[in-house]
């Protein structure tokens, strides 16, 4: 730990991605035993995300210890995982909470996931009333099923995300009319389309395009399979929080059940999951993880890929050093489960699906806050590589503000 668990006083979570949730009970198994704040929906699918990320910490150890001779110990364990959401208190968007003495948070909509959400933390100092922004993680304007974000009103301080701060995505419009050809070019040979996708935002955003097209008559009657145990629980979490869906989209007027129509079926059991491997196309199979590095995908993958008439499409970002983002360099062969595969399938990648907003969409949320923000005078850009962070600091000082870039164990004072 670079600081003192016990001088943390509460803890604010944005969004239930494994990437800011991850090493919660990392906390928890070291001592914090306070708050933790975030939006119902994000409560709900945390205790899922952590649930199953606790169990692969135990496997991964086991498989570790067996491989080493020695006893490796995971990161945490299912307990911690459960201690975790024990603490974590839900609150509505635009509901005012008290995080500590002096100090009160109010969450606003992201746009990025189900449950996501910008903070407000208003607290005074030395006499006068400040507000700190946190970002969070901003999602794109159009994007299915959850509503557009919200920049928020005022802030002296603003702490922002810059995934994307060095490009502009495909329309999001776009993307289901690609989602559509894509399905039916695979098919017409006969071959399956493998998607790699994040359990939380992707695959229901997905399930939501491709329940439209069917409605639409726009893509082959063709079997779509879900296989993915945590995607299906998360499906499930999603259908609890329809106070988080954007009423104004066609398909949730129209439609009770958004993720669940004639087409598509949830395969939980291994021996459902093998079976698909001897299947025959046309089909579509979604399954995790995202970045093709672990879970059921990598076995499709690894029987699939060789195969000339699949497809493998590409629908979130995949980080350098992952089997995805060799699959997106199409590289002609890859390394499955320790054997080389041939890479045959037809690999196509739609950018239109990212949940993280681009440039254009970042420099306007910032525009936004910072119009109603007379006081806001500093930056602090954070979640993004160099590359994507060094042209955005340019963009965000032409707006006339001070940036500032945190680096690991940086303290740094608001």
């Amino acid at each position: 730990m670079l600081f003192d668990v016990e001088a943390i006083d509460a803890i604010i979570v944005s969004h239930a991605h494994i990437d800011h949730i991850g090493r919660l009970p990392v906390l928890i198994r070291n001592g914090y035993n306070k708050k933790i704040w975030s939006t119902p929906a994000t409560r709900d699918l945390s205790a899922l995300m952590l649930a199953d990320s606790a169990n692969i910490q135990v496997k991964d150890a086991e498989h570790l210890t067996k491989r080493n001779q020695q006893a490796i110990k995971p990161l945490y364990g299912v307990a911690d995982a459960s201690r975790t959401t024990g603490l974590t208190v839900g609150v509505s968007y635009d509901h005012e909470f008290e995080v500590m003495p002096g100090a009160h948070g109010t969450f606003v909509e992201a746009g990025h996931i189900l449950g996501s959400a910008s903070v407000t933390l208003d607290y005074k100092e030395g006499g006068a009333s400040k507000r700190l922004v946190f970002s969070g993680d901003i999602g794109r304007r159009g994007l299915p099923i959850i509503r557009d974000p919200v920049p928020p009103k005022e802030a002296d301080v603003v702490i922002m995300e810059s995934t994307y701060g060095d490009r502009d995505h495909e329309s999001v419009h776009d993307a289901r009319g690609e989602l559509a050809r894509v399905i039916r070019t695979c098919a017409a040979r006969g071959g399956k389309v493998f998607i790699p996708a994040f359990a939380v935002g992707r695959v229901q955003e997905i399930l939501y395009d491709l329940h439209m097209l069917v409605r639409e008559s726009a893509i082959p009657a063709i079997p779509i399979y879900i296989d993915s145990p945590l995607a299906t629980d998360v499906t499930a979490t999603f259908r609890m929080h329809p106070d988080c869906f954007d009423n104004s989209e066609a398909l949730v007027q129209a439609v009770e059940e958004l993720f669940r129509f004639s087409l598509v079926q949830f395969t939980r059991e291994v021996s459902e999951s093998k079976a698909l491997n001897s299947m025959r196309g046309p089909m579509v199979v979604i399954a995790a993880s995202g970045m093709v590095e672990s879970g059921r995908i990598v076995h499709h993958i690894a029987y699939g890929a060789a195969d000339a008439r699949n497809t493998i499409l590409i629908v979130g970002y995949q980080a350098e050093n992952t089997l995805g983002r060799r699959i997106v360099e199409r590289q002609s062969v890859i390394k499955v489960f320790g054997e080389e595969v041939p890479l045959r399938a037809t690999v196509e990648v739609l950018n239109g699906y990212s949940a993280h907003a681009d440039r254009k969409e970042l420099i306007e949320w910032l525009r936004a806050v910072q119009a109603a923000s007379p006081r806001l005078s500093r930056v602090f850009l954070v979640h993004g590589e160099p590359r994507a962070q060094d042209p955005f600091a340019e963009l965000v000082r032409a707006l006339g503000l001070r940036v500032e870039m945190p680096v690991l164990g940086e303290r740094v004072v608001v």
